[in-house]
């Protein structure tokens, strides 16, 4: 067992299953990805540079995408709680699996022109 997988099975069940489907997402939009431990959650990086974070906790799902993966989703994210590069997604309401998709092809093309690729 990885770090990731033993940081998702930490949580309840249901936590676990949302934990999964992120992560498989992220795997599918940024196949290329490199997956690591970093701040103390899953995280990924292509072309040497952060892609997107996510982390578990008491009543949301903390997902990281920059500060410009955010600000090109804002009116997308402008229902949840967000912080500079950071939004929650509270684990009493649908995940946006879909956004979050989104947010992570939009990252991987910003690295892949930061990278002159």
């Amino acid at each position: 067992m990885n770090e990731i997988e033993a940081y998702i099975e930490q949580f309840p069940e249901n936590v676990q299953k949302i934990l999964r489907q992120i992560r498989a997402l992220i795997k599918a939009n940024a196949p290329e990805a490199e997956e690591l431990m970093a701040y103390g959650m899953p995280g990924y990086k292509t072309n040497k540079k952060p892609l997107v974070y996510f982390a578990a906790f008491k009543n949301h799902i903390g997902f990281y995408a920059t500060p410009s993966g955010h600000g090109a989703f804002q009116d997308d994210l402008s229902k949840y709680k967000q912080g500079k590069g950071s939004v929650q997604f509270p684990l009493n309401q649908p995940i946006p699996y879909d956004l979050i998709e989104r947010m992570v092809t939009f990252r991987v093309n910003e690295n892949k022109q930061k990278a002159g690729k």
